[in-house]
């Protein structure tokens, strides 16, 4: 399966949020400064997802998402965080890694297939490794590049 998920180098950062709202924040304003999406409009995305339940999806991961008009196909944004935080995840680990992804209002299967391809990506122990030993943005977006060419492929 072929995900065509949007990711660019400058759309990886690390980050020191102090909670579950700050990193929906964060993610938020690095899908604005990166894309130019509206970060209220993605905050407010990611909030009515969040309403519904958890996206902290174990493994020390969260995987905030939401649909949104402003983009044509699945986008990612990474934050790598310094210290972890709870994010209320069914396996109770505090997220070190949260993948935001923003996908097309109307991507029912693609945005299906894109989750996927993420779930698959950090329930891979070495890609899990890999990442917590990238030492900046650029490693990490390297590491995960690579590896999802290979989901890709």
């Amino acid at each position: 399966m072929d995900v065509n998920i949007k990711l660019v180098p400058e759309a990886v950062a690390f980050a020191r949020p102090e909670s579950a709202g700050q990193i929906l924040t964060q993610i938020s304003a690095l899908y604005a400064n990166v894309y130019g999406l509206n970060a209220d409009d993605v905050l407010e995305g990611l909030e009515q997802r969040e309403a519904l339940g958890s996206t902290g999806f174990g493994r020390g991961v969260a995987i905030p998402h939401c649909r949104s008009a402003a983009v044509n196909r699945p986008t990612m944004a990474l934050l790598k965080l310094e210290h972890p935080v709870d994010y209320k995840a069914a396996d109770g680990i505090p997220v070190s890694f949260v993948f935001g992804l923003v996908s097309p209002e109307n991507a029912g299967a693609t945005h299906l297939h894109a989750l996927a391809a993420i779930s698959r990506l950090v329930r891979d122990e070495t890609m899990i490794n890999r990442l917590t030993d990238a030492a900046d943005a650029e490693a990490v977006f390297a590491v995960l590049t690579n590896q999802l060419l290979r989901v890709a492929a």
